[in-house]
């Protein structure tokens, strides 16, 4: 069975480590639009802050935690903030997509025409 390109043993192994880490140490805390799971640490040590991390539904990609789960993640604040605390103009979370075929492209590279010049501007001629 051939492996895909951007296989590595290292990030699968990592990925077992975690699950199991997640399975004996960890609380579930709960569950984003993305299907990422959330834990937190079961019996946190005395003096120490508790370890939160998250469970990647698919390959590991940081841009996939959304902003509300991230200030939780990295202790800004006690609880995610509830969908219900978004605003009207807050636009939804988007994976950042670079390096895939779902990445913008400027029109000029996507082969598509520039619009033509309307003369407002004059070009710059060296002499």
């Amino acid at each position: 069975m051939p492996f895909p390109d951007n296989f590595s043993f290292v990030r699968r192994i990592s990925q077992i480590g975690t699950l199991l880490q997640s399975v004996f140490c960890g609380k579930p805390v709960g569950t984003d639009a993305f299907g990422n799971r959330y834990y937190r640490q079961s019996k946190p040590e005395k003096g120490f802050r508790e370890k939160r991390w998250v469970v990647y539904n698919g390959e590991p990609e940081a841009s996939k935690i959304p902003p509300e789960w991230h200030i939780w993640l990295h202790h800004t604040a006690d609880a995610p903030i509830p969908d219900s605390a978004r605003r009207s103009w807050q636009k939804p979370h988007l994976q950042n997509m670079t390096g895939t075929t779902e990445a913008w492209m400027p029109p000029a590279l996507e082969g598509k025409d520039r619009p033509k010049a309307t003369g407002d501007y004059a070009a710059w001629k060296p002499e």
